[in-house]
């Protein structure tokens, strides 16, 4: 056992956020904490990380445990590299004895985290978010020199790309279950990653006793049996309330019609209320969907609303994309991938109109069609902004779809409580910052949306009903989001940008993720090797095996071209509008990509030998 909390309660304010949760971790465990925004998960993990005392209840660890915590918003020391910050990490750590032993083990655990020579000594203020967040996994493991007993993680893949993800979840996956294994338990919305790593998940919800579900396997499974709980639970209340029925008939008849008057009955019967009281208000907030997501629609029915040819576009030096095709009409929605910095927020830039392509042209419908950006970076509201002000800016009323709506009923369809309107942004979590967003340009008409990260914060009721609404949205969708569900789910086409100055157009997330993971592993490979590649066969190699390795860069050459080829007729509008064409173009295109990633991972092997 690596931790054991057993009757953990925690009230901030006035409001209880959980009473009696007992949870216990053992090795190997990857727990999963989910649950409506506002509910009490981080603070669940602040305090079995004992940043915060329970109110109630006792948490007990083994002598020595090597526990880290990484909180979801990260800090760093003013002006320091992120070699700095990991060796002075280390240097606290148990079993490290001096400063060369700890900068070794920095550049280890950053090597680990993907950080190139390039990124090692630069100042840590200068990192992307994505960046960021790796840094802040690598220095609480320098903590504990490497070695943690366990992890515990809150809201890990925010600001992470594809590829961050898949490091992100390898790390956390090499709990193998043995008495040896570590542990990790995390705070997340992103259920592709609570799909391929947790063991066990644990919602914390008032709709549950104790305000918490655990149930052991992955997110499927948890689905599975959670709705399962609340089909019973609604089968007790139901069966509870024809008990009642007959308690209140008995207990309204007066002494003389009540032939029975034992005490013990009477008692039975207010337990029973009691219970049916607790078990509806349980129920009541199980059938509390998300917030009410609507996009409001300008009604344009024009075929084609943007249609971008040969773009292109650098930016201090960088190309960003070359010859890139996008085609906006409504119904679609295009999933925008790429790793950080590869220039998706560039891109949606020059699709808007804020920034001129360097190459290429953007021809838009006529009219010019509406477009209304979500950006992740989203409007900074001054702390003190009440909330009906940061919902309603223009005055007690908002306008939606030709219908006036006073800012307390706007309110409650994003989940706020009426005697929130008064208290400032600044006591709201990050989830409910993010419904004020979605509000504001829910107001605007729109032809085209672009939603530039719309997934960060949200917990998954919300996340789920913001799905069903912009699969509902009759315009144009650009969707730029690293929940590979939300993906999965809304997007019809793929454009993935490589970091590189290369993009495809891709029919399907299996290809785009393929190509984009593909992409940017080479990008990291150069960059920790200093960009070098062996031209000259050395020892190891047989007579054949030499000649396929002189011939292997010509071969992956040629198959990427394929690649590019079958890319650029898959955005051409007389193959997307023909189904035989699309089809035809989308086996070249998968028979061509295997071919790559064959051919990749035979020159990995023959470089091996070499």
């Amino acid at each position: 056992m690596l931790l054991n909390a057993t009757d953990i309660s925690k009230t901030l304010g006035l409001k209880q956020l959980f009473a009696s949760i007992s949870i216990s971790i053992e090795p190997g465990d990857r727990i999963g904490v989910i649950g409506p925004n506002g509910a009490g998960k981080s603070t669940l993990l602040k305090v079995l990380a004992r940043l915060l005392p329970p109110d109630e209840g006792q948490i007990v660890t083994p002598p020595g445990l090597r526990a880290v915590y990484v909180p979801q918003d990260d800090s760093f020391e003013s002006g320091k590299s992120p070699r700095e910050i990991v060796k002075a990490s280390a240097m606290d750590a148990v079993g490290i004895h001096d400063e060369y032993e700890a900068e070794i083990l920095a550049d280890v655990l950053l090597g680990r985290a993907g950080f190139d020579q390039l990124h090692l000594d630069i100042e840590a203020s200068r990192l992307s978010g994505g960046w960021r967040k790796r840094l802040a996994v690598a220095r609480a493991l320098g903590s504990v020199a490497g070695q943690p007993d366990l992890i515990m993680l809150d809201e890990p893949t925010n600001h992470l790309d594809l590829v961050g993800i898949r490091w992100l979840e390898e790390l956390v996956s090499k709990s193998a279950g043995d008495a040896s294994a570590t542990a990790a338990i995390f705070v997340t919305h992103d259920r592709a990653f609570l799909e391929s790593v947790a063991t066990r998940i644990v919602e914390i919800s008032p709709a549950y006793p104790s305000h918490m579900l655990s149930v052991v396997g992955n997110y499927t499974e948890f689905l599975r049996r959670k709705e399962e709980h609340l089909d019973s639970q609604a089968k007790i209340e139901q069966a509870l309330s024809g008990q009642v029925r007959k308690d209140l008939d008995w207990l309204s008849r007066g002494p003389q019609g009540r032939q029975t008057k034992a005490k013990g009955r009477i008692d039975a019967s207010h337990s029973r209320i009691a219970e049916l009281e607790q078990i509806r208000a349980r129920n009541s907030a199980a059938g509390r969907k998300g917030a009410g997501l609507d996009f409001n629609a300008s009604g344009r029915r024009t075929r084609k609303l943007l249609e971008g040819k040969q773009l292109g576009k650098s930016l201090g030096g960088k190309q960003l994309f070359t010859d890139l095709d996008v085609l906006l009409t409504p119904g679609e929605c295009v999933g925008l991938l790429g790793p950080n910095g590869s220039g998706k927020t560039t891109l949606i830039r020059v699709l808007t109109g804020e920034l001129e392509p360097d190459t290429g042209t953007i021809k838009l419908a006529d009219p010019k069609p509406e477009m209304v950006l979500f950006s992740q970076y989203r409007e900074s509201f001054d702390p003190e902004t009440p909330l009906r002000l940061a919902l309603s800016p223009g005055g007690e009323q908002v306008s939606f779809r030709g219908k006036s709506i006073h800012v307390a009923g706007w309110a409650k369809r994003f989940l706020f409580q009426e005697y929130q309107l008064d208290q400032p942004v600044k006591s709201l979590s990050g989830g409910e910052l993010a419904r004020i967003h979605i509000a504001r340009i829910m107001l605007q008409p729109a032809d085209v949306l672009v939603l530039d990260e719309p997934t960060n914060d949200l917990d998954i009721p919300t996340l789920e009903v913001l799905e069903e609404a912009l699969e509902e949205f009759p315009g144009a969708l650009v969707l730029v989001t690293h929940d590979r569900a939300m993906l999965d789910r809304l997007a019809s086409s793929y454009v993935a940008l490589d970091g590189k100055g290369g993009s495809g157009v891709y029919a399907s997330l299996d290809q785009a993720l393929s190509a984009t993971i593909r992409e940017q592993a080479k990008v990291e490979k150069k960059q920790n090797t200093g960009g070098f590649k062996p031209k000259t066969v050395k020892k190891g190699l047989n007579y054949n095996e030499k000649r396929e390795y002189d011939q292997i860069e010509d071969q992956i050459a040629q198959a990427e071209e394929r690649v590019a080829k079958a890319q650029h007729q898959l955005g051409q509008p007389d193959v997307l509008a023909n189904h035989i064409k699309m089809t035809k173009v989308c086996n070249e295109l998968s028979e061509a990509q295997e071919l790559v990633t064959r051919l990749y991972e035979r020159w990995e092997e023959l470089e091996a030998k070499v």
